[in-house]
């Protein structure tokens, strides 16, 4: 065999240690660092609108999750997170009026209209809880990013726990695998690269 095929092995060792690798990570990431059963805050996180400008159906299942949970009385206000990505739609704006149009009061509703990536919804989530004194947060999104998300959210200086959004529609086994991949391979981006380079993640410790 020659380096060509050595190369080729070796290389292919190597993406498959890193998939594993990130597959036990997001297995054993923790679901919270608190008992706590009340929030100062939820964290809702953002994904993106439809190509009209209306939620989609996993940014409708993380509202209207959202607005179950305030139901609740777990928490008496909401942030939600995120810019304009993957559209000119800014993802925020978009659940905020649905939010209200879900009976949410607009006076509990606070917005991150700029961050692009989940770890800067933690972080800005965390800068508009410092700037409130605000300790705690219930923090929602789909149950395949959850884990990337607790990864992010164990670094920072809060009381939280994620919670899950049912998803308002079935995913086919195919939609269900293609999301599974598409977050093992965002976390492989997260152990090796973003986590160390995003300063966000380093700076609000």
């Amino acid at each position: 065999m020659g380096w060509l095929g050595r190369s080729a092995i070796g290389f292919g060792v190597a993406v498959l240690a890193l998939i594993a690798w990130a597959a036990i990570a997001r297995s054993l990431a923790p679901t919270g660092n608190t008992a706590q059963q009340q929030f100062d805050v939820l964290i809702v996180l953002g994904t993106p609108a439809d190509a009209d400008g209306n939620p989609s159906p996993r940014e409708l299942a993380h509202v209207s999750e959202a607005v179950r949970e305030y139901g609740r009385g777990v928490a008496p206000r909401m942030i939600l997170t995120g810019g304009a990505v993957h559209n000119r739609y800014v993802e925020a704006q978009v659940m905020a009026r649905t939010a209200e149009a879900q009976g949410i009061p607009a006076q509990v509703i606070f917005q991150d209209p700029d961050a692009r990536d989940t770890i800067q919804n933690a972080c800005d989530s965390l800068r508009i809880m410092r700037s409130h004194g605000w300790q705690s947060a219930e923090v929602i999104s789909s149950p395949a990013h959850l884990p990337r998300a607790a990864m992010i959210l164990s670094r920072l200086p809060l009381k939280w726990r994620v919670h899950a959004a049912p998803p308002v529609e079935p995913a086919t086994p195919g939609e269900s695998m293609a999301g599974s991949i598409v977050e093992v391979l965002k976390t492989v981006h997260y152990l090796v690269w973003s986590r160390q380079t995003e300063p966000c993640a380093l700076s609000d410790q």
